[in-house]
């Protein structure tokens, strides 16, 4: 139960960027008392600051761009291969800003009349070498030099419709919610909305990985692919999500 209550104050921190004391025990009914354990718990954890009677949620910095591309790699490229055995001829697909999928860009060479939507700019300049049909979704340069995001992206991403949607976030928890980021938000939440199908290809160095924002929980996929186990009590959470589990072998990672 403590924990619980302390996940749900520091949701509230991360949804509102900064709330008082007074906030939070009107919030959730508990003392003054047990508000301030749990903000010195959480303090404690380098997850908030206290300060002016209240709390404000930490925003940690993200490693760059250039440097989440070899992050991972093996795992990403097992995870990008499972994935794109989904994409048929004829498809159209959302495959979103993230660096794990962008190696799906590596996997799709070989399939006829496909289109890819996508805010990466440079997996459009890969796949349009190749003949594949792209469509770069503009607005602001969120991640120098090749992802846009923001509500234009997102906005633009609005007007089309997909087959299959292939995304990955910063973070998540390991009992299903999903995090994400200011810029990249809208545009996720515009791609699982216009999808037939949400993919959400995730490694185990993401699970427990705070975020600013809540995107939402499995609820909202239809299938993850993964290389971190998740408990039963998770499957069993979300009987209508696909849990896909992939092995990468310890020399690869």
């Amino acid at each position: 139960m403590p924990q619980k209550r302390i996940d749900r104050v520091l949701e509230i921190i991360k949804q509102q960027g900064y709330v008082t004391v007074k906030y939070l025990c009107d919030e959730l009914h508990y003392s003054t008392a047990t508000i301030n354990r749990d903000l010195n718990d959480l303090q404690q954890q380098k997850l908030i600051v206290r300060r002016y009677g209240g709390a404000e949620y930490v925003v940690r910095k993200g490693t760059p761009l250039v440097f989440r591309y070899h992050q991972m790699r093996p795992v990403k490229r097992l995870i990008s291969q499972t994935a794109a055995q989904m994409i048929e001829d004829g498809m159209r697909i959302f495959i979103d800003g993230s660096t794990t999928a962008h190696y799906i860009g590596e996997c799709i060479k070989d399939k006829q009349n496909i289109t890819v939507i996508t805010n990466n700019m440079n997996l459009v300049a890969h796949l349009s070498e190749r003949g594949i049909r792209c469509i770069c979704l503009g607005g602001q340069v969120y991640e120098p030099p090749y992802m846009t995001g923001g509500l234009e992206a997102a906005m633009q991403a609005e007007t089309y419709t997909a087959d299959l949607c292939f995304f990955s976030t910063g973070g998540m928890s390991s009992n299903g919610e999903i995090y994400d980021s200011d810029g990249y938000l809208p545009v996720h939440r515009a791609m699982l909305a216009r999808s037939e199908k949400c993919v959400l290809l995730i490694d185990h160095e993401k699970i427990d990985n705070w975020r600013v924002r809540v995107l939402g929980d499995l609820s909202v996929v239809d299938t993850i692919i993964t290389d971190y186990e998740f408990s039963q009590a998770v499957h069993d959470k979300f009987p209508n999500t696909e849990f896909i589990t992939v092995q990468t072998p310890k020399s690869q990672l």
